[in-house]
């Protein structure tokens, strides 16, 4: 296994033998995960390899059971400065059942900045603008229940950039959303990556968003059996008549495949 999880100055998230469980059933059985300021990494793995798990611990949704996690250089029992991550949750309703329009939700995504007080002209512009990165503004007084699926996933996006975070964070952000739907949240990541956003991704596969990835860490029984390069540059590196010779380039690609699939 290439080894690039090691914390820094620069590590935004830093997990070391982290261990959780989901009932009595073991689901992280001691990481290691760090991601380092602009990095795009993805978190690969077959169902039940503990990838949401990983990410849901990150953002405080899930204890571990043992281990360390934190967040910005801060353990994160102490961190509190939640503004700077922004969070797409697995597929779900954007509401939560509760009525509310687009911009509502997506407002939302200000209330650590605002911490509950008025909503300023600086949130409203911050709302307008992630709205426009998501092509959902043109909804923004409609009810959250009249969208589609992929429509739904869109305003959770926008809700996290209307924070401006530092660390965005997206748990299946691709699941169930057609190749049109996956061209522009492709487009989003892009301009974020401008913007020397931090971004970890909980993918079953790469698709259009290849070639933003830096680093692919892929979990298998929620141990981690590959840190390093994406599986289509390790493929690259494994063809003959590449610039660059690997020999452990065609182990490295198997164990890749053998952890998304299993």
């Amino acid at each position: 296994m290439a080894g690039t999880s090691v914390p820094g100055p620069d590590t935004v998230v830093s997990l070391s033998s982290a261990k959780a469980f989901l009932g009595s059933r073991p689901v992280l059985r001691g990481i290691d995960l760090s991601v380092h300021r602009g990095e795009v990494v993805a978190l690969l793995g077959a169902n039940g390899s503990g990838k949401s798990t990983a990410v849901r611990a990150m953002v405080g949704q899930v204890a571990l059971a043992s281990g360390s996690l934190e967040l910005f250089g801060v353990p994160q029992r102490r961190f509190r400065d939640w503004a700077r991550i922004g969070y797409v949750p697995q597929r779900t309703t954007a509401a939560g059942g509760v009525p509310a329009t687009v911009r509502e939700v997506v407002t939302a995504g200000r209330l650590a900045r605002t911490r509950l007080g008025p909503v300023r002209r600086a949130d409203r512009l911050a709302v307008d603008a992630a709205l426009d990165m998501v092509g959902m503004h043109d909804r923004a007084k409609d009810s959250v229940d009249a969208l589609s699926g992929g429509q739904h996933q869109r305003v959770l996006i926008a809700r996290a950039l209307a924070g401006s975070p530092e660390l965005l964070i997206m748990d299946e952000p691709m699941a169930g959303v057609d190749l049109a739907g996956q061209e522009v949240l492709a487009g989003i990541l892009r301009e974020q990556v401008a913007r020397e956003t931090t971004v970890l991704l909980v993918l079953h596969e790469l698709g259009p968003l290849e070639p933003l990835i830096d680093r692919a860490v892929v979990l298998r029984d929620g141990c981690v059996v590959h840190d390093g390069p994406p599986p289509e540059a390790v493929g690259q590196h494994a063809l003959p008549g590449h610039d660059h010779v690997h020999p452990h380039a065609d182990a490295a690609a198997e164990t890749i495949r053998t952890g998304l699939l299993s």
